[in-house]
């Protein structure tokens, strides 16, 4: 984990802090400076333990104090926020017999930091959050490995109850990674998986988990399902010099809302290189955090299309741009053709393969 804070106010907890950051290259150790013993290796603080931990709190994605839960409690209260954005907090003891989550166990890492450096001290890691306690599926971390996205988090506690308390939950996949559950670990019990949307929607099920690249609209389903967005979609874009970003962003949210298909699915966008990168592609693809992949027009000659054109061909060397980037860069097959938006834009979309 990058920029973590190991804070120790003893001798004793000062020896724990190095031990940890000896395997989290990193990390930082920080005491206060009356306990200085000159080593460079230790940030030496003069301002109160209660300011540092607070800034240290603002700045860090995880803070590791060496004292007690109770005071680390009363220390970071007034900096919580939420838990999409507060770090990870754990505790461990001065004699470190234990290491405990303490806050943003789940999206914050804390559960799983807890457990790394119980393993590096040979100490007891406690945890308290019911989905690990019941060893069944955190609902707020499924594919979060993978990058994928929730598409509305509001249903993530409702549907997580349903989960610890072993109501039926069905799942339903079309799209992603397929391994995103423990390997070589069964599903919970009360975890059934459809292979159609439909007979899982008509089932006895109390929540749904959804794994899709394609829009759901059913309101009676939206209210108790969380729907996962993997990364499977590239979008082919061809296009002049001077097309502008807000063009191409209105051309890509044409295409996907025609199609039925989520933007925050969007993996990367496609293109043929030109002598200068085209600003606005540049400018989306920034926006949206996604990368562009660029091919010489010769890799995209030789990509089987569907919409072949002569007046690309004139004026690319090639006869796609769009359909060939997108198969070339997704690996996968088109589900969107080739969309013309005059003057000069042209936006295809493959779904990659797995």
């Amino acid at each position: 984990m990058d920029k973590l804070a190991i804070i120790a106010i003893t001798k004793n907890g000062i020896d724990i802090a190095k031990r940890i950051r000896a395997k989290f290259p990193s990390s930082q150790v920080f005491a206060p400076s009356k306990l200085s013993t000159g080593d460079s290796s230790v940030t030496w603080f003069e301002e109160p333990t209660t300011a540092k931990v607070g800034d240290l709190f603002k700045s860090h994605e995880a803070l590791v104090c060496i004292f007690s839960l109770g005071a680390v409690i009363r220390l970071v209260a007034p900096h919580m926020r939420d838990k999409k954005t507060d770090p990870a907090v754990v505790v461990i003891d001065d004699t470190a017999k234990f290491v405990i989550s303490t806050l943003s166990g789940h999206l914050g890492g804390a559960n799983q930091l807890s457990e790394e450096i119980a393993g590096i001290i040979g100490a007891t890691p406690i945890i308290t959050t019911a989905a690990d306690v019941n060893k069944t599926i955190a609902v707020d971390l499924v594919g979060r490995e993978f990058g994928w996205q929730i598409d509305d988090d509001s249903t993530v506690t409702k549907v997580s109850a349903f989960m610890v308390n072993e109501e039926k939950i069905g799942v339903f996949q079309d799209a992603g990674e397929r391994d995103w559950w423990l390997p070589k670990r069964e599903l919970p019990k009360n975890v059934h998986v459809y292979s159609d949307i439909e007979d899982m929607i008509n089932s006895d099920c109390k929540g749904f988990l959804i794994i899709s690249d394609r829009a759901v609209k059913d309101g009676s389903v939206l209210g108790r399902a969380v729907i996962y967005r993997p990364k499977t979609l590239v979008v082919g874009v061809g296009l002049h010099w001077d097309t502008a970003r807000d063009t191409i962003r209105e051309g890509l949210e044409f295409c996907l809302s025609r199609f039925g298909l989520s933007p925050k699915s969007v993996a990367r966008f496609a293109s043929i290189k030109k002598e200068a990168q085209v600003a606005g592609l540049r400018e989306l693809a920034e926006e949206m955090k996604v990368p562009v992949d660029y091919y010489e027009k010769q890799e995209l000659a030789n990509i089987t299309i569907p919409n072949p054109s002569e007046v690309v061909q004139t004026f690319e060397g090639t006869p796609s741009v769009s359909e060939a980037a997108a198969i070339k860069s997704s690996g996968g097959t088109l589900v969107v053709e080739k969309q013309k938006f005059p003057p000069n834009l042209t936006i295809a979309i493959a779904r990659m393969t797995k």
